[in-house]
């Protein structure tokens, strides 16, 4: 799947230019074959290709392909993508030596074109290159999202996980909806502290889901020719569509962020938020207001659907697997009863519910592909500096030393001995090493509160009569056109549960 340039060109100029361009290619590739470093280091096992372009992934869930790869060739594979060699890591222990262990020589993003440059300006903080912008973003959401201040969000996303509970009492068919104005809801709080009325968050939503649908298909090696061959972002005309894309999106942020620099200016109450605190504290960080607005953008577009699918893969997960819900909720219904709401001050009294949430973000894992790091030094797994290198996230979760029966559904692999919630076989849901997601601990208490609430309220079964597509949620990104078939049916009278939702907010 290779997107070719987009040309806007005369006449006369395109054949020269579609010659000039065909013959770089090919030339390019040549060269690859013919010309070989001496110095150059040997690296891990590369499944076979005779295709130019270099191996073949479906567009859909091509996690699974690697997964196939690893399995046959070892933990670490090679694949080619054009001109570029591109290293896999497949299995847990090769990931903790690496991407852990030795994280600070996988700290780097390669260079790409395609989504870090012409759809996002190089103001991606998740996609930024090491160095000073790179240092100066992290150190300020590391500040407002490390854990003693994910905790000041708690009130905030048990209020919101009441009102999904509502909603769904409202429309039960319509889970994919809830989960994304849940995650939605908070984001935007979180984000910009304002209370923005629900028709403009569904407009301003709409807008960056297909933003990330567009960053999503930029990412997949081999999309665009440009990140293999540089030079086409020169010509006249190609990247239209990223760069449109680019600037309407950067115009949404702007918008965003300048709400709350007038509501501040006119002394107007905005309450605590990630901007507000930027705004206020972003020259100790030497950041500048277009590196805040960006920021900010990518806290909201980008956490809210990852959230989202995270929360709708545990809801299914316990729809797909009747008996393992049935355990946790006789778990919920000794920890807590039906007479009073959760809350987050029942965690560490849920050990089967913590694991349960746990092996649903295993069996079907978020961003199953991984994202793209590169070494800046010689790795002691034969990976060269300057290499590409992505863990696995399928692969990794399907590792049968560490997950034994990786492909079934055990919940009971998270309990230990002394039937306490054990994170010994930590999963990397959030990334790796320095680039692993800031956001972790804020997204790991909302997809607990939901769960938590959902599974208390309701006994959600597979819908029938209705495909459901398990593998829906790989991307991190809410498939919309496949649609999670799951039925709600209260365990709890309704008018009971609708009270106890109504005057949440108190208990919390």
């Amino acid at each position: 799947m290779v997107q070719l340039p987009d040309f806007h060109l005369s006449d006369n100029m395109q054949p020269v230019l579609f010659a000039a361009a065909s013959l770089g290619v090919v030339g390019s590739i040549a060269l690859t074959y013919l010309i070989k470093s001496e110095s150059a280091r040997p690296l891990p096992p590369s499944p076979p290709t005779r295709r130019l372009s270099g191996h073949f992934l479906p567009p859909r869930n091509p996690c699974l392909t690697i997964g196939e790869w690893i399995e046959q060739y070892g933990p670490l594979i090679t694949i080619r993508s054009g001109v570029e060699k591109i290293v896999i890591i497949g299995r847990h222990q090769a990931a903790v030596e690496i991407m852990e262990k030795q994280g600070g020589l996988l700290a780097d993003r390669p260079r790409m074109v395609a989504a870090g440059e012409l759809l996002s300006g190089g103001l991606f903080v998740a996609f930024t290159h090491t160095g000073d912008r790179h240092r100066r973003m992290r150190r300020v959401l590391h500040t407002h999202l490390q854990p003693k201040a994910a905790e000041g969000y708690r009130p905030l996303q048990e209020s919101h996980a009441k009102t999904m509970v509502l909603d769904i009492l409202g429309d039960s068919f319509n889970l994919q909806k809830h989960a994304s104005n849940y995650a939605a809801r908070t984001i935007v709080k979180m984000t910009y502290g304002e209370t923005t009325p629900a028709s403009t968050i569904d407009i301003e939503v709409k807008e960056i889901r297909q933003f990330i649908e567009t960053f999503r298909l930029a990412l997949i090696p081999g999309n665009y020719l440009v990140d293999s061959f540089p030079w086409l972002k020169y010509l006249p005309g190609y990247g239209r569509n990223l760069k449109r894309e680019f600037e309407k999106t950067k115009k949404l942020y702007t918008i965003q962020l300048d709400r709350v620099k007038q509501r501040i200016k006119n002394n107007v109450e905005v309450g605590p938020s990630f901007v507000k605190y930027m705004l206020e504290n972003g020259h100790l960080y030497g950041l500048s207001e277009i590196e805040m607005t960006f920021l900010a953008g990518a806290f909201f577009g980008a956490g809210s659907d990852t959230i989202a699918a995270a929360m709708c893969t545990v809801l299914m997960a316990a729809a797909c697997f009747p008996e393992e819900q049935a355990k946790v909720q006789a778990e919920l219904d000794a920890v807590i009863g039906r007479q009073r709401a959760p809350t987050f001050a029942d965690q560490e009294s849920l050990p089967l519910l913590q694991a349960f949430i746990s092996e649903a973000l295993r069996w079907r894992p978020l961003a199953a592909s991984g994202f793209a790091h590169r070494t800046t030094q010689d790795e002691n797994y034969c990976i060269p500096a300057g290499t590409t290198v992505y863990g696995n996230h399928w692969a990794i979760s399907r590792d049968p030393e560490v997950y034994p029966d990786p492909h079934a559904f055990k919940p009971e692999r998270w309990i230990n001995d002394q039937g306490r919630f054990t994170d010994n076989l930590s999963f990397f849901v959030y990334g790796f090493g320095r680039r692993v997601c800031p956001a972790q601990h804020v997204a790991n208490r909302a997809i607990f509160i939901t769960s938590l609430l959902n599974l208390w309220a309701f006994q959600l079964t597979v819908d029938r009569t209705k495909p459901l597509d398990d593998f829906g949620y790989l991307d991190g990104v809410m498939p919309y056109d496949r649609p999670c078939a799951i039925d709600f049916k209260t365990r709890i009278p309704e008018d009971e549960l609708r009270l106890m939702m109504q005057n949440y907010t108190e208990v919390a």
